[in-house]
């Protein structure tokens, strides 16, 4: 099997983590090519010529003009530069992997949509959290969830400050959910600030679907730790996800009538913490609690992968741009939520 050339467009702090795994991969027999890597900087492509030996360019052009032959491409760059850095690339009959959030309007995604399907070319979008092994978990005690409470909190950096807090945090929680609920968006509301940068910071936003689940989603670039949970509850159970140790809870509620909210709360937070090996799951006879095998992994390692399966065998890929088109929406309404919210109080 011929293997597949890569390059990685935007070699900062997402794309360098492309290039390693991709490399990575490469040197696991796997069947692609580390091929080329495209930066702005200087510095940047100097370093990424040195570490992994390929051709460094300063732009897509001066890629395509090159003659390097590349097959795929994981698109890097900020976000209002996805859509010019894209279309040549698709233009050019190269697959493409692009990172969250999928584009900086809808317009745009659109019109990269249209150009895949009519180059016939794949086209992913970078949902990393998809690919979490405690989502996979998840995903096979799914029914029917009805209410979801997702928390995604982190120390602040100068990273990604071109978007604002929903565009650069929430919107993983938010494709999560949406792949998770089956009904159309009914309502949103939210609250959101500026804190220490010009966009905004922190975020608040409740969510209704049309079958009668309810979100809510909280998520901060200004907090004083790193936080990457999401809960939700469905008939007779609740699960407890924990993206960065990749771990899921999961608590059979069935007979726990008999316990108030803070003897469950108590319950949820003692057995969430790490246990000992054969330690009872069972603390009472209302409460059946346990952890759910979760085979540990690379989120992106997980990612790329399918990416590059999707390449070799033509397929629709876990992630779509249909997929990141809607997440994309529903985080550009969330923002209107928090405009229209900050001009009625006067914020």
């Amino acid at each position: 099997m011929a293997a597949t050339r890569v390059a990685v467009v935007g070699a900062g702090a997402f794309g360098r983590n492309h290039l390693r795994v991709y490399r990575e991969l490469e040197d696991s027999g796997q069947p692609v090519q580390l091929g080329a890597v495209v930066d702005l900087s200087p510095e940047v492509r100097a370093a990424a010529e040195a570490t992994y030996s390929i051709p460094a360019f300063d732009s897509v052009a001066a890629l395509l003009a090159s003659g390097v032959a590349v097959d795929a491409a994981s698109v890097c760059v900020p976000t209002i530069h996805h859509a010019s850095a894209a279309t040549a690339l698709l233009e050019a009959g190269i697959d493409l992997l692009i990172e969250k959030p999928f584009a900086a309007t809808l317009a745009e995604a659109d019109a990269l949509i249209a150009l895949a399907e009519s180059r016939q070319r794949i086209l992913q979008i970078g949902h990393l959290e998809r690919f979490n092994p405690a989502v996979t978990a998840a995903r096979a005690h799914l029914n029917r969830p009805m209410f979801f409470e997702a928390h995604r909190l982190s120390i602040f950096t100068a990273r990604s400050l071109d978007v604002d807090v929903v565009l650069d945090l929430m919107i993983h929680d938010l494709d999560i959910v949406l792949s998770l609920v089956d009904s159309e968006v009914e309502e949103v509301r939210a609250v959101g600030l500026p804190v220490l940068s010009r966009t905004v910071d922190i975020a608040n936003v409740r969510v209704a679907f049309g079958n009668g689940c309810i979100a809510n989603f909280t998520a901060s670039r200004v907090s004083t730790e790193r936080v990457r949970k999401l809960r939700f509850f469905q008939p007779h159970q609740y699960l407890s996800l924990d993206f960065a140790r990749q771990d899921l809870l999961l608590i059979d509620v069935t007979a726990a009538a008999g316990l108030t909210d803070a003897q469950l709360a108590a319950l949820i937070e003692k057995h969430s913490k790490p246990e000992q090996p054969g330690e009872p799951r069972h603390p009472t006879a209302g409460l059946n609690l346990s952890k759910v095998p979760v085979a540990p992994g690379e989120p992106l390692r997980r990612e790329l992968e399918a990416f590059l399966d999707a390449v070799r065998t033509r397929s629709n890929p876990i992630v779509d741009a249909r997929a990141g088109r809607r997440a994309l929406a529903l985080a550009l309404e969330i923002n209107r939520a928090i405009a229209a919210h900050a001009q009625r109080t006067g914020l």
